[in-house]
C-alpha cells in the first residue's frame, strides 16, 4: 500500500493515552507530526521528546486554526469522539477517529453528511480491516473459495481491563462487528443482544448478539470481561470450506479447513447427511503492523488514493448496527 510520507500532508495528533500513543508514533513516522494535542500537560511533557519537530498544545482550537494543517488525528476516549471529529470537519479538514466515531446513528449521519459536502476524508479507525489476517479472510470469501458464506460468528473474550465509559458491546464488540459487515457487505434485518453488568451496574460487561442479514446470513458474537481465555477469533462458515481468524496465534493466523455436510445419496438407508474432511492449511500472510497499514491508507485517502465515501458509509453502518443492539440489550 502506498503513501505520502514525505511529509507534504500535514497531521496534527488529538490523544495521548495508551493507544493513542501508537496512533501517533506510526502517524509520525509515515508523515511527521505537525501538532500533539491532549488536554494534560504531564502527556504533552512525556511527549516532547519523541516529536521534536511537532508544536505542543491544550488547545485544539491551535490546531483548527493553523490553515496550512491538512489533517487531524482524534484518539480520544469514546464520548469525545463524535464533537470533536465535527469540530475538525467543520475547519475544513480531513478526519481519522478512533472507533467508534460516534454512538447514534444521527450523529454519524452527521459526520458523513459534513465530510461528502466538504469533499473530506472521515476515516473511523476500524484496526481489523487493514489486519492482513482479514484481508485474507475477505479474499477467500469473495473468491468464493470457501463456497456460498452461511454464517459468521466472533469470539472476543478477555479476563481483561474493565471499562467505566463504554460497555463490553462498544469496546469490543465494534471490532468484530466492523469485520462481520465487511465480509457480508450487508446491514442485517434483525439485531439482538442480551447482556448483563455483573461488575457495575449499567455497564453490560458480558454480551451475546445475534444478526440476521437479508440474504439469509446469521453471525453471532460473544463478547466478555469475564472469561478465563483470551481468544480474538473469527469464524466464518461456508457450504464447501470454514475459515478461522485467530490473532492469538503467533503464525496461523488463518487456517481453511475443507470441512463440509454432504446430501446423503440416492438411495441412503437410513438418508443420514454426511460430513466430508478434506486437507487443513494456513496460508501465509504478512506481518506488516495493521496500524500501520491503517494510518498509511488514511495518508492514501487525504491525497486521493481510495474511495472515501465506501470508508466513511462502512463507518456508518457500524455505529447504526450498534446503536440496534444497544437499543435491544435495553429492552427498547
Amino acid at each position: 500500500m502506498s503513501a505520502r510520507r514525505d511529509g507534504h500532508v500535514r497531521i496534527g495528533h488529538v490523544g495521548l493515552g495508551p493507544w493513542g500513543r501508537n496512533v501517533a508514533r506510526n502517524f509520525d513516522e509515515l508523515a511527521g507530526l505537525a501538532w500533539v494535542c491532549d488536554s494534560r500537560a504531564d502527556r504533552l511533557d512525556d511527549a516532547r521528546g519523541r516529536y521534536p519537530a511537532a508544536r505542543f498544545t491544550e488547545r485544539l482550537d491551535d490546531l483548527l486554526e493553523d490553515d496550512a494543517l491538512d489533517a487531524v488525528v482524534v484518539a480520544t476516549d469514546v464520548p469525545t469522539h463524535y464533537p470533536l471529529a465535527k469540530q475538525v470537519l467543520e475547519a475544513r479538514k480531513h478526519v481519522f477517529v478512533e472507533k467508534p466515531p460516534a454512538m447514534r446513528g444521527a450523529e454519524i449521519d452527521e459526520l458523513n453528511a459534513l465530510a461528502s459536502e466538504r469533499d473530506l476524508v472521515l476515516m473511523p479507525g476500524h484496526l481489523l480491516l487493514y489486519h492482513p489476517g482479514v484481508r485474507k479472510l475477505k479474499e477467500l470469501v469473495d473468491g468464493g473459495e470457501l463456497g456460498e458464506v452461511l454464517c459468521v460468528y466472533g469470539n472476543r473474550q478477555n479476563l481483561g481491563v474493565v471499562r467505566s465509559h463504554e460497555n463490553a458491546l462498544w469496546s469490543l464488540g465494534v471490532h468484530d462487528l466492523s469485520v462481520v459487515l465487511h465480509l457480508l457487505e450487508e446491514e442485517p434485518e434483525e439485531a439482538v443482544a442480551l447482556g448483563r453488568a455483573f461488575l457495575q451496574p449499567g455497564v453490560e460487561d458480558v454480551v451475546f448478539c445475534y444478526l440476521r442479514f437479508p440474504s439469509g446470513k446469521i453471525a453471532h458474537m460473544h463478547l466478555s470481561w469475564l472469561d478465563p481465555h483470551k481468544m480474538r477469533k473469527i469464524t466464518v462458515v461456508g457450504r464447501e470450506k470454514m475459515a478461522v481468524f485467530d490473532d492469538m496465534e503467533l503464525d496461523r493466523k488463518v487456517t481453511v479447513y475443507d470441512k463440509s455436510p454432504e446430501e446423503p445419496e440416492v438411495g441412503s438407508t437410513y438418508g443420514e447427511w454426511r460430513t466430508r474432511t478434506g486437507d487443513i492449511f494456513s496460508p501465509k500472510i504478512a506481518s506488516d503492523e495493521p496500524l500501520r497499514l491503517e494510518c498509511a491508507a488514511f495518508l492514501d485517502l487525504v491525497v486521493g488514493k481510495g474511495d472515501r465515501r465506501k470508508v466513511a458509509e462502512d463507518g456508518a453502518r457500524v455505529v447504526r448496527v450498534l446503536e440496534r443492539l444497544t437499543a435491544s440489550l435495553d429492552g427498547r
